[in-house]
């Protein structure tokens, strides 16, 4: 169909619903006007009816914006009890006061804790042991006070202990300031960095390394800052001109390096500075080679590098400080075709390395004084697994996290000498819980090439399969992220209501190890799609559920996923919620001005590229939306987001709300001072996330 044949259905489509919508009681859904933007690429000429809304300052825009708004409240007002009811619900499994579990660095135990009544953390210490008089480090409560929106980002003490350097957004734009507090006083010192991202001290306890932003909100510059001196004498230590690299900032475990990344997503290169110089320059550890990615920590003068350039799967080896050259190359741990080494850790004497195998994450220890290695296991056949802030290098004990689709999280301590176990901690579910009540399953679905794609489930025991169970399928796909089952206590509330919760771990993330994510991109991206297609499928054939019962979700990364599925087949799926949804994305891929335009394209391909171009445009979600039937959608957006922009979903709904030819809703709510992260706020995210499942729950007709 030519662009002006689509257009005209467009406008006949745009009347006719705007007649429906008329003699709804409800709030009618605010029309976009439409104003055609042409742009060609490779002799093809593309129509956008709505790129207008991208302007922010448009005062037009924003009262576009808060029309939304006004409709997606009166649709939803008729669910208030039930939002109600579900964050009672969740809240209710939250404990009124909590505190984390301490860990030790230096002479110190650091903590935070909960007060009842009280929206953000307080971090704290105690000197020498547990039993000390509690300092209090930050109270986020007094930086967050009047505050809309308020992010913590670093919170980092000093060599020495003795001062505090934090940075917070209070816009979600990720450009956070940076102030310091004397923890001997209590006082703020008059020092303020603005427009940051990064930091990290030096040993000298008055000089930070941090990063900062550029117009686009990509992090390409580290500076150096003296405590005390006028910010216009910081000087620049690295300037990362390609645009297609970020900049992260992170200081080596033992305390001694200040590492500087360039991450392009497909290569990394990474600098290091002594921490105990902080008037010298960073060098160049491994020079950046496109398709090698690497990673840097240090132990006992040598650092240790975890690389992919053998194989997908990495190998570590070291190298000598003293002359850190390929040449000095000393193999820790040989790549192996079937285990990803995704993370190693160092203990005095030991490494600890996680591992994925056959999807499933693993612990390897290797005893450096005699090269033993010896596993620590796990007995359920679906987990996640991960290191709980080990920051201390000079411990034999290493602590770990420990959850499952119906396993809270369970934090062990592990003694590296005597390799035992214990909790040490278990995530309270205020008002009692019973694993015992819930059934999990892996199962797999076969993809439309014959792959084997693996499913999460978990579900209330006593289900029947016999297609009239609701469910709610999550999917991602994106980046080699990996989607391990975890325990939601948030989830509990849809499976005590008869859902199957499942998680779909399709290509494009790292499930099942590095090509499981080359299989999910570039030219290959369209097998995220096919993968969750197949899974939903498999549950609706195998009576899992059904189309009429069946909701979907995804975010960021995840929303170009949901997009791309309900272009494809709607008819798979009664509802979807779609956050911060990636949709815009042939558009997005042309415009180097946006921050990760450029490392999106080693994930996605650059569509200057002609083949590129049209596999991009044959799934591109807001390219794609045709005259057809869709699932009632809800879509959310952040204002001050600076990752998925606004005006992504607000482009997508309108293009919707004018073509699709059924009476289902499609709802888009924009906060106006937020951006892609969550506040720090312990209960907004909750009351959120009451909001969005009265959403599902509502389409799929449970009102209680």
């Amino acid at each position: 169909m030519n662009s002006k044949k689509m257009y005209f259905i467009l406008i006949m489509a745009l009347a006719i619903n705007t007649e429906i919508i008329s003699g709804q009681e409800t709030i009618s859904p605010p029309i976009a006007k439409i104003i055609l933007k042409a742009d060609t690429a490779h002799g093809d000429v593309r129509l956008d009816p709505y790129a207008w809304l991208r302007n922010k300052d448009n005062p037009e825009v924003m009262k576009y914006l808060q029309a939304e708004n006004k409709h997606t409240e009166s649709i939803m007002s008729r669910t208030q009890p039930l939002q109600d009811k579900l964050f009672e619900e969740m809240k209710g499994r939250m404990p009124a006061k909590n505190e984390s579990l301490p860990y030790k660095l230096g002479g110190y135990y650091y903590y935070s804790r909960n007060e009842e009544g009280k929206s953000y953390s307080i971090r704290c210490r105690k000197r020498v042991n547990l039993k000390s008089t509690e300092e209090v480090v930050l109270d986020e409560n007094e930086f967050a006070y009047g505050k809309k929106y308020f992010g913590l980002g670093e919170c980092e003490v000093s060599y020495d202990h003795n001062l505090l350097a934090f940075s917070f957004d209070t816009t979600g734009a990720e450009k956070y300031i940076i102030k310091f507090k004397d923890l001997r006083n209590g006082k703020i010192l008059d020092d303020e960095i603005t427009n940051t991202s990064g930091l990290a001290w030096f040993n000298d306890n008055k000089t930070i390394t941090y990063t900062t932003r550029d117009e686009a909100n990509r992090i390409y510059k580290v500076y150096r800052h003296v405590l005390g001196t006028d910010l216009s004498d910081d000087k620049l230590l690295y300037y990362e001109k390609s645009e297609a690299y970020d900049l992260f900032l992170y200081k080596s475990k033992d305390q001694k390096y200040i590492f500087a990344l360039s991450d392009a997503n497909d290569t990394r290169e990474i600098r290091y500075v002594n921490s105990e110089t902080p008037g010298a320059e960073f060098k160049v550890l491994i020079p950046r080679k496109d398709g090698v990615k690497y990673y840097a920590e240090h132990f006992e003068d040598k650092f240790s590098i975890r690389s992919n350039e053998v194989g997908n799967n990495y190998e570590v080896f070291t190298l000598p400080v003293s002359d850190p050259v390929i040449a000095n190359k000393k193999v820790l741990i040989p790549h192996r075709d079937n285990v990803l080494i995704q993370n190693v850790e160092y203990l005095k004497g030991y490494a600890v390395i996680k591992l994925r195998e056959n999807g499933l994450a693993r612990i390897q220890i290797l005893d450096m004084s005699n090269g033993e290695t010896y596993y620590i296991n796990f007995d359920e056949p679906s987990y996640t697994v991960f290191g709980n802030l080990n920051k201390e290098y000079n411990s034999e004990t290493y602590r770990y996290s420990y959850l499952s689709l119906t396993t809270p999280e369970t934090i062990f301590d592990y003694d590296l000498k005597n390799r035992t176990s214990k909790i040490v901690k278990m995530q309270e579910i205020s008002g009692g819980y019973n694993k015992e009540d819930y059934m999990t399953e892996r199962i797999f679905a076969k993809s439309y090439d014959g792959t084997q794609i693996p499913i999460s489930l978990v579900y209330k025991k006593g289900l029947v399969r016999d297609g009239n169970n609701p469910a709610l399928m999550y999917g991602y796909g994106a980046y080699g992220g990996i989607m391990d089952p975890y325990f939601s206590s948030e989830m509990i509330s849809l499976l005590d209501r008869g859902f199957i919760w499942a998680i779909a771990h399709v290509r494009g993330g790292g499930d099942l190890g590095q090509e499981w994510y080359n299989q999910g991109k570039m030219l290959n991206k369209k097998n995220s799609f096919y993968d969750f297609i197949a899974c939903a499928e498999h549950l609706i054939k195998e009576k899992y559920t059904s189309a009429e019962k069946f909701a979907i979700e995804g975010g960021s990364a995840g929303g170009l996923l949901m997009g791309a599925v309900v272009n494809m087949r709607p008819d798979l799926f009664k509802a979807v919620l779609a956050r911060v949804a990636w949709v815009d994305v042939l558009n997005d891929m042309f415009d180097k001005s946006l921050p990760g335009t450029m490392s999106e394209h080693t994930h996605i391909g650059n569509p200057e590229d002609k083949q590129v171009y049209y596999y991009m445009k044959s799934y591109s979600p807001y390219d794609n939306v045709i005259s057809q039937n869709y699932p009632a959608i809800l879509t959310t957006c952040g204002l001050n987001d600076s990752r998925v922009f606004f005006w992504e979903p607000a482009k997508w709904v309108a293009k919707l709300r004018a073509l699709k030819t059924d009476n289902n809703v499609v709802l888009l709510q924009c906060d106006l001072s937020s951006g892609h992260l969550n506040s720090s706020d312990r209960y907004e995210p909750v009351r959120q996330r009451a909001y969005q499942l009265a959403f599902i729950l509502d389409q799929l007709g449970i009102k209680k």
